[in-house]
């Protein structure tokens, strides 16, 4: 059974709320680990903020049972990982030797018990934590922002996307293909060895055979030499007749590894696997074979950017390099104080697509004065539906304008705020600072939460930063510093 944090402290451990957190180091960690304090000491911010998890994490369990990780351990360790862009491996050390975030965890620092944190048991309470939870811990976080600033006078809001690269190699039709058949013999090897099935014992012969086809046709694409098309064409050829072997391999297997798919969970997981890299298999022979045997160009559309991360796009936004990103775009709305008030993780949309869903999800949480996007978020529809929702859009629009446009894109106040529109970079560079630069994690889903926790790590150092700011100046005033002339 779980509890919202442990209400005994152990021998040694110093209470949360009496922790001394560096009120003057540059590093990132103490804001967060400050804003983590004080929602810890708030007690309204504390019911909300657990009542939040506790519906999300605990929802259908039971109230006995063993005691698991408490929910506060969950929130911290998972902000945590994100302040320092940290992998599993990097948390679990921080977690076992840094005394102040142990502190925070409310755990001692020595003695025979000594509390540990297994690496395995991080990894499955840190992914407890959906997108749809943080985002409403991140509203709750913003406000007490907002409250400590005390301003509750309406927000100058300023909208803008990125891409957050996912966790996959630069894509080509030769390595996915090797991907897939790679796979393919792995899982079908487990399956065979643990229901006693013939024929799959060099399950690792066939992905070096065709990792040395791979490789043989990409040198011959990428160097150059005499009648150079005929011998990329007949590399292409062994390439796919490899394939192909294994492809009537498996379809001729396939009745009996679905048999011994149906004898345990585990045999049908992977099975379940097997089926879609056999899919990719088959798909990625017919796309080899169409454009360097038949010369075809494939259309966009069906390509697939990778066997492991299906969601992955293939992003390019013009900027300079004309470097293509592979992963998704993320729009972020940021105010005038640093906060991001919400996100959205598009998939298969563009930033014309997302003006209108954000823009009223923030206008139903929040007071907004402005809202400024840029030029790729213009649309008739999108002005249209916002002007009326804002007392100030600013909405450039792309192409010539008349002489209505021209006035209102030329008023003082349009000008103001669209100068000021270049801030939310900043905000966006810190995100990526605060690991949504690449996700590491695997799946949509791991991929949403992952942003969301960027975005939450992001808002407590916010937050932090105000308070370690309101406790340098107690600690100047108790100590009688002045400011020098």
């Amino acid at each position: 059974m779980r509890k919202r944090f442990e209400v005994q402290y152990e021998l040694g451990a110093t209470p949360i709320e009496e922790l001394d957190i560096p009120v003057r180091s540059r590093d990132e960690m103490p804001p967060v680990l400050r804003a983590l304090q004080y929602i810890y000491t708030t007690p309204e911010l504390n019911q909300k903020v657990f009542d939040i998890l506790e519906a999300k994490i605990m929802a259908g369990k039971k109230k006995t049972g063993r005691p698991g990780m408490t929910l506060w351990e969950i929130l911290v360790l998972a902000t945590v990982r994100l302040t320092r862009d940290a992998d599993y491996d990097e948390l679990h050390y921080m977690v076992t030797t840094d005394n102040l975030i142990r502190g925070l965890l409310g755990a001692n620092k020595f003695g025979e018990t000594r509390r540990d944190y297994p690496l395995q048991t991080i990894k499955d309470n840190v992914g407890l934590v959906d997108e749809e939870t943080l985002e409403k811990i991140n509203e709750l976080v913003v406000k007490a922002g907002h409250q400590l600033l005390k301003k509750n006078d309406a927000l100058d809001v300023k909208v803008d996307s990125y891409v957050l690269e996912s966790n996959v190699h630069f894509p080509t039709d030769l390595s996915l293909l090797y991907d897939a058949g790679r796979k393919c013999a792995e899982l079908a090897r487990k399956i065979a060895s643990d229901a006693q099935i013939s024929g799959w014992r060099k399950a690792k012969s066939w992905s070096r055979r065709l990792k040395n086809h791979c490789r043989k046709v990409g040198k011959l694409c990428a160097c150059g030499g005499r009648h150079k098309a005929l011998r990329v064409r007949q590399a292409a050829l062994d390439y796919l007749d490899c394939a192909e072997a294994l492809r009537q391999k498996l379809i001729a297997d396939m009745p009996s590894l679905e048999q011994a798919a149906q004898t345990s969970e585990k045999q049908a997981n992977r099975f379940q696997r097997l089926r879609y890299f056999f899919d990719h298999l088959e798909k990625h022979i017919d796309l080899v074979r169409r454009r360097l045997i038949d010369g075809e160009t494939i259309p966009h559309e069906e390509k697939v950017f990778s066997v492991f991360e299906p969601y992955t796009e293939w992003i390019k936004k013009g900027k300079a390099g004309n470097r293509p990103e592979l992963g998704l775009p993320i729009c972020v709305a940021k105010d005038q104080y640093g906060f991001i008030l919400t996100h959205r993780v598009m998939q298969k949309e563009h930033d014309e697509e997302v003006a209108i869903p954000i823009a009223e999800k923030l206008i139903e949480r929040y007071p907004i004065r402005s809202l400024s996007f840029d030029k790729n978020f213009w649309s008739v529809r999108n002005y249209r539906a916002l002007s009326p929702l804002v007392a100030i859009l600013v909405l450039p629009k792309k192409g010539k304008r008349n002489q209505e446009e021209y006035e209102r894109e030329h008023t003082k106040a349009f000008k103001t705020l669209r100068r000021h529109h270049a801030s939310v970079e900043s905000a966006i560079h810190a995100l990526e600072h605060h690991g949504l630069n690449r996700c590491p994690d695997r799946g949509i889903d791991h991929f949403k939460n992952y942003v969301g926790l960027g975005v939450l790590a992001y808002n407590l150092h916010q937050l932090g930063n105000i308070l370690l700011k309101k406790d340098r100046k107690a600690l100047s005033k108790n100590r009688g510093y002045r400011k020098a002339a």
